[in-house]
């Protein structure tokens, strides 16, 4: 009979995730804002879409729909990079914000912090509660 070595697997490396990503989510307590942002289904999907172009990323399509006179707003912009999507209850002065990106070509944080950071700018909350959340 032939000599068996005993033979001890070695495990495959781990691939690097490329498309690592961040998630930046705002609950925007008491906003005093234009009430156009708030109400104004059109005029909120503009701001937006500018909003995203100004931060260097890359709109490829978007949906927003008015829940009527007097009544919020929920949008979300479809971004090569991933997603924004916003919800506004203008009767609380609360809107939630969510920018999430993936980083597959290159780091896109910073464009995600900018277009966020606008974003709350422009709600001007007076109670922000801001969360990070670093995706793997």
């Amino acid at each position: 009979m032939k000599n068996l070595q005993s033979v001890v697997p070695i495990p495959a490396p781990v691939p690097q995730r490329q498309a690592t990503g961040l998630h930046l989510i705002g609950d925007l307590y008491g906003c005093l804002c234009d009430s156009r942002l708030m109400l104004d289904a059109a005029h909120l999907e503009s701001f937006c879409k500018e909003r995203v172009a100004a931060a260097g990323l890359t709109t490829v399509g978007s949906l927003f729909h008015s829940f009527g006179e007097g009544g919020g707003v929920t949008g979300v912009v479809v971004l090569a990079e991933s997603h924004l999507s916003i919800h506004t209850w203008p009767e609380a002065g609360y809107v939630t914000l969510d920018v999430y990106v993936c980083n597959y070509t290159e780091n896109n944080r910073p464009k995600a912090q900018k277009l966020f950071d606008d974003l709350q700018a422009a709600f001007n909350p007076a109670d922000p509660h801001l969360h990070r959340v670093d995706r793997a």
